[in-house]
């Protein structure tokens, strides 16, 4: 799994529409008024990367393992939803389970097509979705603050430094601010992570615009790209009606169609690039005749911590981990040739697992 991210935005901003086109399928029924998404939809798409397929025709293995991203289609929040009007607090409560949030956004104009709150306004629709998750995790600490107090006039240390990290969180929700803007000693952050707020989680604005304003965006999409650049956020434009179109045709028919839109790749692989970097996600392989795969890491992470990701005797009992960059794998035909012209490298526990690196982890239980 690469990661799980949540798809959130307004009733009738595309967001199904969206989840449709980019899990290629109907799970989401994607009607003209709000709330038509009753459950949280479940998609999981492949992460693209040409770098497997050239693996798979160096080794053509029995099985090839993908990247995979799981994508949840929210149901739409109305203003007030954190005092649950419309379908509240029901749907906020799914949003702790993602990795990130991607944030669709209605930047085009269409009088067939409902907005709950009568017009196109970016920033004013924005800030609709911030206020109603901001004031779910004021909701949140409030409680967790009350009950802390209690355990502090006690004599707990532990409750007492509680409190007084919960205090500075709270006013910063208390101006209707996210909860990632809240800086805590990193000896400490697990008081906030605990909580697992909402506005703490990072957050990929995806600006819907009409097919005629592709790749570029418009005035709207703008208003969006200068609220993601203050919060030092992700933005892609994307069209949910051209998704729809790309998901249904064959590779030669999506290359020729993207290049007359003036399109390289598709809104679906602008959305997963940008969420990797905002996640700070990197892939390492493991590759051979019987399998080629690829596995998500992150940035920093060692090659015992990658080594886990296989399997949690990899990490308990790791010795070293035989490497070669992706780029030495593919220039010298495989691992073999790798080897030979001595690019295979032995690593240790201190190592820091590169973008693309080919590993194969020696360990002892």
């Amino acid at each position: 799994m690469g990661f799980k991210c949540g798809i959130v935005g307004l009733p009738n901003v595309g967001k199904s529409t969206l989840f449709n086109a980019i899990t290629a399928s109907e799970q989401a029924a994607a009607a003209n008024y709000p709330f038509c998404t009753i459950n949280p939809n479940t998609g999981t798409v492949t992460v693209p990367d040409a770098r497997i397929d050239k693996l798979v025709e160096l080794e053509k293995p029995a099985k090839i393992v993908p990247a995979t991203i799981q994508f949840e289609d929210i149901a739409g929040l109305v203003e007030g939803a954190s005092k649950n009007e419309g379908l509240g607090n029901k749907f906020l409560a799914h949003i702790r389970d993602v990795d990130a949030i991607a944030h669709v956004v209605r930047c085009f104009d269409d009088p067939n097509v409902i907005h709950v709150s009568g017009s196109v306004n970016p920033e004013r629709d924005i800030r609709i979705i911030q206020t109603e998750l901001a004031l779910k995790d004021l909701e949140t600490v409030t409680k967790r603050i009350e009950k802390s107090e209690k355990l502090a006039r006690g004599g707990d240390k532990e409750e007492k430094l509680r409190v007084e990290i919960l205090n500075g969180l709270k006013a910063i929700l208390d101006d209707v601010k996210p909860a990632r803007l809240y800086e805590v000693e990193p000896q400490n952050d697990y008081i906030v992570r605990e909580l697992g707020l909402l506005t703490r989680k990072p957050v990929l604005y995806v600006a819907n615009v009409g097919e005629g304003d592709l790749p570029g965006g418009n005035q709207y999409s703008e208003i969006v790209k200068r609220v993601a650049a203050e919060e030092g956020a992700e933005m892609v434009v994307i069209s949910s009606k051209i998704e729809g179109e790309i998901a249904r045709l064959g590779d030669p028919e999506r290359k020729e169609f993207m290049e007359g839109l003036g399109l390289t790749e598709s809104g679906l692989d602008r959305l997963i690039h940008a969420g990797y970097k905002l996640l700070g996600l990197r892939t390492y392989f493991t590759a051979g005749p019987k399998e080629v795969r690829a596995w998500t890491i992150r940035a920093g992470d060692t090659a015992p911590v990658a080594a886990g990701k296989i399997h949690s005797d990899f990490e308990k009992g790791f010795i070293r981990a035989e490497t070669i960059s992706y780029e030495d794998y593919v220039a010298h035909g495989g691992e073999v040739g790798a080897k030979e012209a001595g690019r295979m490298r032995t690593e240790g526990k201190d190592y820091i697992v590169q973008d693309g690196d080919v590993m194969h982890f020696r360990f002892n239980v």
